[in-house]
């Protein structure tokens, strides 16, 4: 029996093996293979690209943004509804619409001054007497101020109160200033002013409460924001892009990011929810925003002792610390501060839309860009002219799909995201909803927010594998107004940077702290991601931002006539951007290059080992298994980068292929360590978390140093050695996901 079996199997091979080889020699030569082959092995279409750069449109872009700055649009407000079914109109057209377009609502916690009870900050008299009284409104020059839907300045989250006290000045609300100012007053039941800058919104009061400093004023230094110009009459908006004197800024004043009720899960209806009393990272005291003609009044009259240089301002007198309080010879004498704050906190439904070009051949691989929505006022900066170009970007690529002349290789998903200016809330909420999903297939994430601060030169942030994508792409795209330059050598221009491998570059900055809705997706996510705009020239402003930003002037007029008149810069940042996303969507192959991440660990190792090696050593914390790690890391680098120079992946299985791009596209999830900042909500990647020491290098070791550094104790050296451990192994594991199976 046995042997007729071995007979029988013996046979069977043999039939098998002559059928696999007639099989194969039996095909003709010109016998066409399954239509899916072609598909499979198709690379980027380098003339689509140049296609869809000659049909990006400057005039559209135009007009989407005098559209959508029609009303104030702030998070859950009708104007905000009305730039949701603008967005799904859009998306879903007929003819230059997407495959899918729909809106995702989140129940989200938001904070908003009570329009029947405005906020006042006063100062009063001993008997009570107002004697001067801040503006509660910004001064209209058009009707977008005065839109009735104008939200009245206000600091989102800080808490409802009416604190009165002597004033005393703060500098920036850093701890330091507040550690200064602590050795000259008593801060005890003081009220603060403090200037945009150095420290977080929040922080300035979250600083301030531990020295009994009971309410906190913010504003705008004309120093800081406007060259130091102040008058409207000649020289700030509406006559060229400053801030006018009663400009001012709004924000959030919260240091997380997403529903802060629902932290690491979806905002839904019937999601648990934590008490609201147990929220951290938001003002403890009351807070207001005033622009800087009330500052002025305020800061040139305080008493006391001058403040240092470095806290000195635009104003035309002596920056104080203050008395407490104002000098003998003023009108304001033994006077107090008075804040009158009435904000109000709501569970509100939020939406994100979602659009979607599904892909033909890997469509679980997902290509993502995106950009919020909402704004503080009419936003046409911010976020607008990031809207306007996502819009124009689906507009074009919208309408090669309709006509049957493209279709992605991987998807690619549109995300409008809500509620941004209230925390990054939107993107957040999604990437809580569909953690896993996202996880396992996202490629890249691009972020185009502000598209256009100004009109001088293209500014990228990103993970090091995707700058030479970013290169690349911006090589191909025209400066706008220097038709024989490219955006590529423009910006090599403005900012560059020397590289070991390429010599001088434009210098790509890192996504490390929260500034936009890259946040959950670098930190939280792991994926690979970018943020692109176009900037100003730093060499003739010194602006930290542009001057409008989060006011009531941030409105199509100013945009079209100091920000990009014509429209060529928003057109070139659309153009650099679908490029990127193309590329991402259609190589091959994926643009993402992690010899590029080796040198930008390489740099950080070297900024450690000059910092920190030497006390380290007198600690007894060796820094070997790091040099180890990393160099273990640039190995497997150069093995990848072997494979695929080495491979003609075209005329390769695809399952090779598609194991190299889950190589490349999984590599910063390979540093994520969830353990690693147990005090940063949300920050788990090791090598782009936030940072307070504010060194160009590993952030968990830079702040552990730092703090060891300051307090000598045994235990916060052996937390810098934790540190070490955890870098270590997360680069010495990512190298290991970049070589072979085993």
């Amino acid at each position: 029996m046995l042997k007729k079996v071995l007979i029988g199997v013996l046979c069977g091979a043999a039939i098998l093996t002559v059928g696999i080889l007639l099989g194969h020699y039996g095909i003709k030569s010109g016998s066409s293979a399954p239509a899916w082959v072609e598909d499979v092995v198709r690379d980027v279409d380098e003339s689509l690209i140049e296609k869809f750069l000659a049909e990006v449109d400057n005039m559209e872009i135009q007009e989407n943004l005098r559209e959508l700055t029609k009303v104030p649009h702030m998070a859950t407000t009708a104007g905000d509804e009305k730039t949701v079914q603008y967005m799904l109109k859009r998306w879903q057209d007929p003819d230059t619409g997407l495959d899918q377009a729909w809106r995702e609502e989140y129940m989200v916690y938001l904070s908003f001054p009570d329009p029947k009870k405005p906020n006042t900050v006063t100062v009063v008299s001993p008997s009570n007497a107002v004697l001067y009284k801040a503006r509660e409104t910004e001064k209209p020059y058009g009707p977008d101020q005065r839109d009735p839907e104008v939200v009245q300045p206000y600091a989102a989250y800080a808490p409802a109160g009416n604190p009165q006290g002597k004033l005393v000045y703060a500098n920036q609300g850093k701890p330091s200033d507040y550690q200064l100012l602590n050795q000259t007053l008593n801060l005890t039941g003081t009220i603060a002013i403090t200037r945009y800058g150095g420290a977080g919104r929040a922080a300035k009061a979250i600083n301030a409460a531990p020295y009994g400093v009971i309410g906190v004023l913010v504003y705008t230094d004309p120093r800081d924001i406007n060259d130091g110009l102040m008058s409207d009459i000649n020289e700030t908006y509406p006559n060229s892009w400053y801030m006018p004197p009663s400009g001012v800024e709004r924000g959030s004043f919260n240091t997380l990011y997403g529903d802060m009720l629902t932290p690491y899960l979806a905002a839904k209806e019937e999601t648990y929810r934590i008490p609201p009393e147990n929220i951290t990272g938001v003002p403890p005291i009351p807070t207001q925003p005033i622009g800087f003609e009330d500052a002025y009044a305020l800061i040139c009259e305080l008493d006391g002792e001058a403040a240092p240089p470095e806290w000195q301002g635009g104003f035309n007198c002596t920056y104080k610390f203050g008395g407490p309080g104002f000098k003998s010879t003023s009108s304001f004498n033994n006077s107090d501060v008075k804040l009158d704050i009435y904000n109000r906190e709501e569970v509100k439904n939020s939406s994100n839309v979602m659009g979607v070009i599904q892909g033909s051949v890997e469509p679980d691989r997902y290509v993502i860009y995106g950009n919020h929505r909402d704004s503080w006022v009419h936003g046409a900066i911010d976020p607008s002219s990031g809207t306007s170009v996502m819009l124009e970007v689906t507009r074009v690529l919208g309408r090669m799909v309709k006509q049957g002349k493209w279709r992605p290789r991987r998807s690619i998903i549109f995300g409008s995201w809500g509620a941004e200016e209230f925390g990054l809330i939107g993107s957040a909420e999604y990437t809580e909803q569909y953690f896993t999903k996202l996880s396992e297939r996202t490629i890249a994430y691009i972020n185009v927010d502000i598209a256009v601060f100004a009109n001088a030169t293209l500014r990228a942030s990103g993970m090091p594998s995707v700058q030479n994508v970013i290169f690349t792409a911006a090589k191909q795209v025209k400066a706008p107004g220097l038709d024989s330059t490219s955006v590529y050598d423009n910006w090599l221009r403005f900012a560059n940077r020397s590289s070991p491998a390429y010599g001088t570059i434009p210098r790509v900055g890192s996504l490390t702290g929260a500034g936009s809705d890259y946040a959950a997706f670098v930190h939280y996510l792991g994926i690979a991601s970018m943020d692109i705009s176009y900037t100003y020239d730093r060499t003739k402003t010194k602006a930290r931002i542009y001057p409008a930003y989060h006011t009531a002037y941030d409105t199509f007029d100013y945009c079209s006539r100091f920000i990009d008149p014509g429209f060529t810069s928003h057109q070139a940042v659309a153009r650099t951007a679908g490029n990127v996303l193309i590329r991402l969507a259609d190589s091959l192959v994926l643009p993402l290059n992690c010899s590029d991440y080796a040198e930008s660990l390489e740099g950080y190792l070297d900024t450690a080992l000059h910092l920190y090696q030497d006390q380290l050593t007198a600690e007894k914390i060796s820094m070997e298994p790091l040099k180890r790690a990393v160099a273990k890391f640039r190995s497997a680098a150069i093995h990848l980068d072997q494979v695929i120079k080495g491979s003609d992946l075209a005329n390769e299985t695809p399952l090779k292929v598609r194991r190299i791009n889950d190589q490349l596209m999984l590599l910063d999830r390979a540093f994520l360590d969830p353990l690693a900042f147990p005090d940063k909500y949300a920050y788990r990647h090791v090598i782009w978390a936030s940072s307070n020491a504010r060194q160009p290098t590993f952030p968990g070791l830079a702040d552990a140093y730092a703090n060891a550094n300051s307090s000598r104790l045994t235990r916060d050296w052996e937390k810098v050695h934790y540190h070490l451990s955890i870098l270590s192994q997360a680069i010495e594991g990512a190298a290991h996901t970049l070589v072979d199976v085993i």
